[in-house]
């Protein structure tokens, strides 16, 4: 399956949706966002191909978005995607393109939805110790 991960590394939700889709046998291309940001179509078209308007897959916290003054309902979206790539630190994530989807997967968990539940035979735990699949593979709800 051709997963692609816009992923942090510095993030736990961003390594906890990573380990997941690995707990699932899919070795996903990783995209290091902040290091390669996706282009003004790839952000746009993932932004609305998982659902969210632009400002929704805009990062608010640890980022300079108030010192840029992005709290403007005005803006535009295409004012707003310029701005996440020029700070990249915008992008919310992890982002997650799958051909079941395209998930912002915060909770991480969020990215079982775009994964095949087959794949998944036994129990994962996130870092903070939090269970989300039970022995036989189930999503725990």
């Amino acid at each position: 399956m051709d997963v692609t991960i816009y992923h942090n590394p510095a993030c736990g939700t961003s390594r906890n949706t990573l380990a997941l889709i690995r707990h699932a046998g899919i070795e996903p291309t990783v995209v290091e966002y902040l290091k390669t940001p996706p282009s003004r179509e790839q952000l746009a078209e993932m932004t609305r191909d998982a659902g969210l308007t632009v400002r929704e897959a805009i990062r608010e916290k640890g980022t300079p978005y108030s010192d840029l003054g992005l709290d403007d309902l005005t803006l535009t979206d295409d004012q707003l995607l310029t701005a996440m790539l020029e700070h990249p630190i915008l992008i919310n994530r992890p982002f997650v393109v799958t051909p079941m989807g395209t998930r912002l997967a915060r909770p991480s968990e969020a990215v079982l939805d775009i994964l095949p539940a087959e794949a998944f035979k036994s129990a994962f735990t996130k870092e903070d110790g939090e269970t989300v699949l039970d022995e036989e593979g189930r999503r725990i709800v």
